[in-house]
């Protein structure tokens, strides 16, 4: 594993960089967005952290940038920002992920993983789980070849859980994805979207593609 750290304060940057060679990956750490983004672009790494405010040029510039230059690796967005509209704005962006500082290094550590695990093939524009087909770029998703409408929530939900096909996504990872923020713990918002999306994907199928993890969450399984 070969990560880039783009984090312009020095004690972040410094704990997240020994944090992960002592996980025995190759880490470079750049202080500065216009360097990072150049480095992302000509070295082959295999996952991205970047945090939003950096001198030279802001992390969500760098990011679209990134994308807009065909960028497929993970991104995952480390940053002191916690309003609602930055995490969207993120999201939408291209990151695959947010942590927002302060944080526990376990939860950074566990994250990384699983976006590292994740295959190269998921980078396409289409993601296919058994006979389920989304399409990233049109936002069209088929079943068995039919077409299935969804509202853009419930597309980001599918598209999420398709990324991590056979994990279980916990509700409040799903929460923060597709929302940005966190609801009240015992809201159930995350339980109706995916009612909601059983009914478009599995109700007309013998085969159900989601599953229900009692008190943990959500997976996708081909």
């Amino acid at each position: 594993m070969r990560v880039l750290v783009i984090e312009d304060d020095p004690t972040v940057g410094e704990f997240v960089k020994r944090g992960l060679e002592e996980q025995r990956w190759t880490v470079d750490l750049v202080a500065d967005g216009v360097e990072g983004e150049a480095l992302a672009r000509s070295q082959p790494y295999d996952l991205v952290i970047l945090d939003l405010r950096l001198p030279g040029r802001p992390g969500p510039e760098v990011l679209r940038n990134l994308r807009a230059r065909g960028f497929e690796r993970p991104v995952l967005v480390l940053t002191a920002q916690d309003a609602v509209d930055a995490k969207v704005e993120t999201l939408r962006a291209g990151a695959d992920d947010y942590v927002t500082k302060p944080f526990a290094f376990e939860e950074l550590l566990a994250r990384v993983e699983a976006l590292a695990r994740r295959p190269r093939a998921l980078a396409s524009p289409r993601i296919a789980v058994a006979d389920l087909e989304i399409d990233l770029d049109s936002h069209q998703v088929r079943r068995a070849g039919q077409a299935i409408e969804l509202t853009p929530k419930e597309f980001l939900v599918l598209e999420y859980l398709a990324r991590h096909a056979g994990r279980v996504m916990s509700r409040t990872l799903i929460t923060e994805y597709a929302w940005g923020y966190h609801f009240d713990p015992g809201t159930n918002i995350v339980d109706v979207l995916i009612t909601h999306l059983r009914k478009k994907i599995d109700a007309a199928h013998d085969r159900k593609l989601i599953t229900t993890v009692r008190g943990v969450g959500y997976v996708l399984k081909g």
